[in-house]
């Protein structure tokens, strides 16, 4: 069973601070973290924008509306106390990254895929110094190792909300590259989104959308727009 919803228990949302940490109050108290850390946040725009959540609540509490701050509790309870397993995460997703494997056939799709995932790779080799192997078909083929140690080193040089998006969006599109590339703001959010669906939108264009797929597909993209807003906003 699902607990019930919670009440709305506050009357005022407020910001708090000139500069960083930001924090945002309910009846002037500090909103904390499930796990009952100060939600102490990077920029007063996304203080700003999770206050707007906490505003908007109408009788009762409604998790599903405050997407921001469920990534910010995430970023300070999950991702800044574990940033190592984090990045290993990532890392791991690189190692496979759906980027490296292209179609043998058909011609169509062979052209999409390098059109779409080229210059995600480009961007790799300039930016993370990190030059990944491609291979076609879907058998594995293991990273050079010092693209897997390069992609780390960029990695560790994030903060936790930048970590959170590229996690969130890496495992939403099975691309860790994208990811990362998304989150630099490299790339526009629709070209992301377009590369992380090369294949699935082939096989839409072929045989049809299936209702269940469609809606899942919308709820995904939901998730990534609000990741990469989360990231814009945290930076």
């Amino acid at each position: 069973m699902t607990a019930a919803p919670a009440r709305r228990f506050y009357k005022t949302v407020s910001v708090a601070g000139t500069t960083a940490p930001f924090s945002v109050r309910l009846d002037e108290r500090p909103l904390r973290t499930p796990l009952k850390r100060a939600l102490e946040l990077p920029t007063g725009a996304l203080a700003q924008a999770v206050a707007t959540e906490w505003e908007g609540q109408a009788e009762k509490i409604d998790p599903h509306t405050m997407p921001l701050t469920r990534l910010a509790n995430t970023a300070l309870d999950r991702v800044e106390t574990d940033r190592d397993r984090i990045i290993d995460e990532i890392v791991d997703f690189a190692g496979s990254d759906l980027v490296c494997y292209r179609a043998g056939e058909p011609l169509g799709l062979i052209e999409r895929q390098a059109k779409a995932w080229q210059p995600v790779l480009d961007w790799a080799r300039a930016t993370l110094a990190a030059d990944f192997q491609v291979t076609e078909g879907v058998v594995h083929v293991r990273q050079p190792e010092a693209a897997l140690q390069a992609t780390r080193d960029y990695l560790a040089q994030k903060s936790a909300w930048d970590l959170t998006a590229i996690h969130n969006i890496t495992t939403l599109t099975g691309s860790a590259l994208i990811a990362a590339m998304a989150c630099a703001n490299a790339v526009p959010v629709s070209e992301a989104w377009t590369a992380a669906h090369v294949d699935e939108d082939w096989q839409i264009e072929h045989w049809g959308w299936d209702e269940e797929a469609r809606h899942r597909r919308n709820h995904r993209r939901r998730e990534f727009d609000t990741c990469l807003r989360f990231c814009e906003l945290s930076q």
